[in-house]
């Protein structure tokens, strides 16, 4: 997790116009609690670096990053090609919004391997749907973080 936080102090300190926050407030949990400044990073766009450091942290393959960014494979492969790529407000929200599950789903399960298997799995209190197959939409993320908020808090369906 120290990495993550290195890459979003030079993130927000750095790339961020007028950050809200100092270098030394700014964490990972820190900065994806503060909605506002969430807002502004999808407002600047994601750089590429730290969509690097998110997709590190994620079960995600580079075929399921793509879909759920709404871009085909090869528009994928392009953009981890160009060191310099900022992607747009529409993908950096969606970056942000799967950041969020990640940070709460590995925080939840013991390892890794654990939370791949209960995003690919059907999980009755999503209506039988795999919560992988939910991350395409904000509404489907919110039921997907809100089965995790359950599941944390040991309220089983």
């Amino acid at each position: 997790m120290e990495s993550n936080d290195k890459k979003l102090k030079e993130y927000v300190v750095e790339e961020l116009p007028q950050p809200m926050v100092s270098d030394s407030e700014v964490t990972y949990g820190t900065f994806m609690e503060d909605k506002l400044q969430v807002a502004k990073a999808v407002r600047h766009g994601v750089s590429f670096p730290l969509f690097e450091e998110i997709r590190g942290n994620s079960p995600l393959s580079d075929k399921q990053w793509a879909n759920l960014l709404g871009v085909n494979i090869r528009t994928f492969q392009r953009y981890l090609k160009d060191e310099d790529h900022i992607f747009n407000s529409l993908q950096s929200e969606r970056i942000f919004e799967l950041a969020e599950v990640f940070t709460a789903g590995n925080a939840l399960f013991d390892e890794e391997a654990h939370f791949l298997q209960w995003l690919q799995l059907p999980c009755l209190a999503l209506g039988g749907e795999a919560p992988i197959q939910l991350l395409d939409s904000s509404y489907g993320k919110d039921l997907v973080m809100a089965e995790l908020n359950r599941i944390e808090h040991g309220i089983f369906v």
